[in-house]
């Protein structure tokens, strides 16, 4: 995926309305009055948001006779989700770098807590 094709799906995806509108569409294809009906704005400003997913390459828009219903368009949810997946990878090796060192310092205090219940003194010495 390009950088600037990436940059316009994060784009899009930053903006709450769009992300309802995607997850309305994942439901299958609707007009822009069926996707503005559950929100407070006009179809006007639906069909902005509408342009800017388009942009994104995220949703089309077909022609039915006089419908034109959108459709939600995958292909860039996957390509973001896989750039994505490099930087998951990276937190899980840290966060099992991180339980490593974890396990590492609760056994060196297992270790030291012995030693002092082994003294007969209690003396930390």
């Amino acid at each position: 995926m390009g950088t600037e094709l990436l940059d316009a799906t994060f784009a899009a995806l930053a903006d709450p309305t769009r992300r309802a509108i995607l997850a309305r569409l994942a439901a299958g294809e609707a007009t822009v009055t069926e996707l503005a009906a559950p929100f407070a704005m006009s179809q006007p400003a639906i069909s902005k948001h509408l342009k800017v997913l388009e942009r994104a390459g995220l949703v089309s828009r077909g022609r039915d006779a006089q419908r034109r219903p959108c459709r939600l368009e995958a292909r860039p949810l996957r390509e973001a989700t896989a750039w994505l997946a490099d930087y998951r990878d990276y937190w899980a090796e840290s966060y099992q770098r991180l339980d490593a060192l974890l396990d590492e310092l609760r056994a060196v205090d297992q270790t030291d807590s012995a030693r002092r219940r082994s003294r007969p003194d209690g003396s930390r010495g």
